[in-house]
């Protein structure tokens, strides 16, 4: 195997996906991850610490990118949106970056949902999420309790619109479904 090897977060993360499919995420190991991605294992752990990452570290529904983009996002937005519209305009953001990975996401969920080691993760990503959209509110100046009512509202907004655009048929786009949940949460707010 060369010293160089392009797009090796890429292949590990297919080669995981692959695997976990076929053979289990427990039954995985690092080593048939890496053999599958025609990689070392040496390179596996130059970018993931353990085999849970290859599902968490980026891609899908991820890490620092889509935390990263977030943050952005909500320091960009527009003035004078409610702090719920704020998050709202954040995470429709988000869909929109993510709309291309659906397949891998379909495959990704359908993994972590069947596993609670894995399901317990995503909600720690969540609450991660949650507490750095809150800390992006208080910084356009949004007050306790608002910054923390929206963000965590967001994040719940934001996973049910994510089950229900990985279980919709045809193609819909996920900034919709999101735009769609947050209408939704305030006609039932409004009631």
């Amino acid at each position: 195997m060369s010293r160089w090897e392009p797009n090796a977060r890429g292949r590990l993360e297919q080669a995981a996906l692959e695997l976990y499919r076929e053979r289990g995420f427990d039954q995985t190991t690092v080593a048939e991850i890496a053999k599958r991605a025609g990689l070392t294992e040496r390179t596996f752990f130059r970018h993931y610490t353990d085999k849970r990452e290859v599902l968490f570290g980026s891609g899908t529904q991820g890490g620092a990118e889509l935390q990263a983009l977030l943050v952005k996002t909500l320091a960009d937005a527009p003035a004078g949106l409610t702090p719920i519209d704020t998050v709202a305009f954040a995470l429709e953001a988000a869909g929109t970056l993510m709309q291309e990975r659906r397949a891998a996401a379909q495959q990704r969920h359908a993994i972590v949902s069947g596993h609670a080691e894995l399901r317990e993760r995503e909600l720690i990503k969540l609450a991660a999420l949650s507490a750095a959209i809150g800390e992006a509110l208080r910084a356009r100046g949004v007050a306790e309790p608002a910054a923390s009512l929206a963000a965590e509202t967001g994040i719940a907004v934001f996973r049910i619109s994510f089950e229900r655009w990985l279980a919709a048929t045809g193609s819909p786009e996920l900034a919709t479904v999101i735009h769609e949940s947050f209408q939704e949460l305030k006609a039932v707010a409004a009631q």
